[in-house]
């Protein structure tokens, strides 16, 4: 008996079945953003290296080589220059800033977060992505730009704390834009909470109207394998 996870739908769950010797390593669509943007898991189980996908662009990149499981809460994402991928095991996900071109992780900041399969769903819209716990937290990454008083050159950020005086400069100006997650409560006793691009952070979820794409990652377990 063979023990896997099965990212669909519902979620995730725990499914056993017997099967024979694997063939060729599976590949298979896993979640659609349009008719040209999709991603692609090669790997049995609904386990292993994630790809994206933008045909009119002539994009095919490699997120994560190994490893990667399917997410299995709400997925909503229009947004294509800047793009966000949950999986199922961390805090945070997958980002990019040039429409796929490349990606770098992106985590939970704070003093407290959850865990992606504490999510209630991901959207990212706009340049910005918004993660929504069970609970009702809701984690946001910042306004697509950086500060300019942090880039090279600038004035930096100077501030004060109990009367003592600090800077922020632009030679540690701390992450770039749209490479955290962080509760809007938190964002007082950050200094991300002093730039700019942090200033009167969304306080819920925009709706998202006339969305083309799924609203869930979508994964076959038995893909590859054969019956005994």
């Amino acid at each position: 008996m063979i023990s896997r996870i099965v990212a669909s739908l519902a979620g995730v769950f725990i499914v056993s079945a017997c099967h024979g010797r694997p063939a060729e390593i599976p590949t298979q669509v896993i979640y659609r953003y349009d008719d040209h943007r999709y991603l692609e898991i090669k790997g049995f189980y609904c386990q292993g290296a994630l790809w994206y996908t933008d045909t009119k662009r002539g994009i095919k990149t490699e997120i994560m080589d190994k490893f990667y499981r399917a997410f299995g809460e709400i997925y909503i994402h229009p947004s294509e220059r800047y793009m966000a991928v949950p999986d199922w095991e961390s805090s945070g996900g997958m980002v990019s800033k040039d429409y796929g071109e490349t990606w770098q992780p992106a985590p939970m900041v704070g003093f407290t977060y959850p865990g992606n399969r504490e999510l209630h769903s991901v959207t990212v819209v706009d340049d910005r992505a918004y993660w929504l716990a069970k609970d009702g937290r809701l984690y946001t990454s910042s306004a697509p730009f950086d500060d300019p008083r942090l880039l090279p050159g600038g004035s930096g950020i100077r501030y004060t704390i109990d009367g003592e005086d600090y800077d922020i400069t632009p030679q540690y100006p701390g992450r770039k834009w749209g490479l955290e997650f962080i509760q809007n409560t938190d964002l007082a006793h950050l200094t991300m909470g002093f730039h700019s691009n942090w200033q009167d952070p969304p306080q819920k979820v925009p709706e998202v109207k006339n969305y083309q794409g799924w609203d869930h990652m979508k994964c076959n377990p038995d893909l590859g394998l054969t019956a005994k």
